[in-house]
């Protein structure tokens, strides 16, 4: 049997109506067709199904790159290695019983690249959830990574209603087509990150560029489109399962979060599902802490992930890189020869 090692994979290019070609900056091939927009590249997926507007209504099992398992997919190593991959991660009780022997990666990597505003959404709540099977809770991060004015105007992420706004006032937005107006912004800063449980209505705005992580679900409602802002063809809304799914109480913290000064290594988000650490390495580079599972999103700079024990052949990172450690190879990787090297390190918390 081939013993765990760091893997990288081949991106999954996802095309989008709002969608542009900055991900080249981060290593992605874009299409030689230049009208082809690109809007998401799929790091590490394991999704047997998607939502026909999400992912295009295919499964999503993300190929791995490198090493004895190129060309097999993550669903194989999952099945290969099982907890010498995960190591010790929990199930919540509500669904321990309804998980496989081999369940699936419960994460859901990706880079976003915003041309124009993206349609403002929710993904299920959890009351939601509990109710229809199909749909799956949806909680999210953003790292900006980039955040570029469009057409004068300043960049920004759309999260949450405005103060003081109701469900009803809410309907009445919808029905008279002023849904932008009803929207709270907070500006896109570069560094920045975002989290956003399930039932939080958003989107990201034009001009962001950025690093996400979620739990592994493409449900989505969408409650508007910008179709007249950007003269988009119309695609299908979801007004009556949104409104099941918004957390109408505002009673969250919605500041971001982002790396403190001089802080070699600063805890961004904290949830339920993952956790997201920014590591600014030294020249010494940084080791893991042994069996446990972690994912490594490049965002600046470049390293090189070795073996101590020169058990497997190095892996390089750079901006635009996803590599993950098994948590049987984690003891014995250390990330080096770093070049102005910043990386998200992503933990895994429960399977959703």
């Amino acid at each position: 049997m081939t013993d765990p090692y760091p893997l990288t994979f081949i991106p999954i290019l996802k095309a989008k109506v709002w969608g542009g070609r900055r991900l080249m900056r981060y290593g992605k091939p874009m299409p030689e067709d230049a009208a082809v927009l690109i809007g998401e590249s799929w790091e590490l997926a394991d999704l047997a199904s998607t939502s026909a507007s999400g992912g295009g209504g295919d499964a999503a099992h993300s190929v791995i790159a490198n090493g004895p398992l190129t060309g097999s997919t993550i669903t194989n190593a999952m099945r290969l290695w099982g907890p010498r991959l995960l190591g010790d991660v929990p199930f919540q009780a509500e669904t321990r019983a309804q998980q496989t022997p081999h369940p699936a990666f419960p994460l859901l990597l990706k880079f976003l690249d915003a041309r124009e505003h993206l349609s403002v959404q929710v993904h299920p709540s959890p009351h939601y959830a509990a109710a229809h099977p199909q749909a799956h809770l949806k909680t999210e991060s953003w790292y900006v990574l980039d955040a570029e004015p469009v057409d004068g105007k300043p960049p920004m992420i759309f999260r949450d209603l405005k103060p003081g706004t109701t469900r009803e006032d809410f309907v009445r937005s919808i029905e008279s087509g002023e849904v932008a107006s009803a929207l709270a912004t907070q500006p896109a800063v570069p560094g920045q990150c975002h989290t956003l449980p399930s039932g939080t209505l958003h989107a990201l705005g034009a001009g962001v560029l950025v690093a996400e992580v979620q739990t592994a679900s493409d449900t989505t409602f969408r409650v508007y489109d910008w179709t007249s802002e950007y003269s988009r063809p119309q695609r299908a809304l979801h007004i009556d399962a949104a409104l099941e799914c918004i957390d109408f109480s505002q009673d969250h913290d919605t500041l971001p979060t982002q790396a403190s000064p001089g802080s070699l290594t600063s805890r961004l988000a904290a949830t339920a599902f993952y956790t997201i650490d920014e590591v600014a390495p030294t020249a010494a580079g940084m080791i893991f802490p042994s069996d446990v599972c972690v994912a490594i999103m490049g965002i600046a700079g470049r390293g090189r992930i070795s073996s101590v024990r020169g058990h497997w052949p190095d892996v390089a990172i750079s901006a635009g890189t996803t590599v993950l450690i098994p948590a049987a190879a984690a003891g014995d990787a250390r990330l080096c020869d770093v070049e102005h090297c910043r990386v998200l390190t992503i933990g895994l918390g429960q399977f959703n």
